[in-house]
């Protein structure tokens, strides 16, 4: 049995389906990062969102640009954040955080900016715009892995270095003669 090109009952093709998903998931996420009390399960919500974000990139036919994504920011800056907030912070924050008195400004300015999207998202041609992004993947992904493999590397270590000398210095004994 084929799988039919359309959704059955709600006539939307898969990959319409899963950008929807998707979306729901990422912005769904990225409430829970803004809204959250326990900063912990900020920094996981953070790390969903990310991964939401790559799977739309996979979808607009980006994966180069995905696994960047996934490797960078989940693999890198969110573990990175959860380490440094595990090794420095308490897990739970104040009960009246500061900048929840400007709530009423930045939910005008929220709704300007989604409107603002909406209009661009409407008023976009979307089928002229995937095959440039196409292109511009695979030459960045020549480009990045002839040329630049090096450095990439060489990047990378810094960032374990930077994470392993983060956790060497959060652990340390305080010495009792400074």
């Amino acid at each position: 049995m084929a799988i039919p090109d359309a959704v059955p009952f709600i006539n939307l093709g898969w990959d319409d389906v899963l950008f929807i998903i998707l979306s729901v998931v990422m912005i769904g996420s990225a409430l829970l990062v803004v809204t959250l009390r326990d900063i912990i399960r900020c920094g996981l919500a953070m790390m969903v969102s990310f991964a939401a974000l790559a799977g739309l990139y996979v979808l607009i036919g980006a994966p180069l640009v995905a696994a960047a994504q996934v490797l960078v920011y989940i693999g890198a800056i969110s573990v990175l954040v959860l380490f440094a907030i595990m090794l420095t912070q308490t897990k739970a924050a104040p009960a009246r955080l500061v900048f929840q008195t400007q709530a009423a400004p930045a939910a005008i300015a929220a709704a300007v900016l989604a409107l603002l999207i909406a209009l661009t998202v409407g008023a976009t041609n979307w089928n002229a715009v995937a095959a440039p992004i196409r292109v511009g993947t695979a030459i960045l992904a020549q480009v990045l892995f002839d040329q630049f493999v090096l450095p990439f590397e060489i990047v990378s270590v810094l960032l374990l270095a930077a994470v392993i000398g983060g956790i060497f210095l959060a652990k340390r004994e305080k010495d009792s003669s400074i």
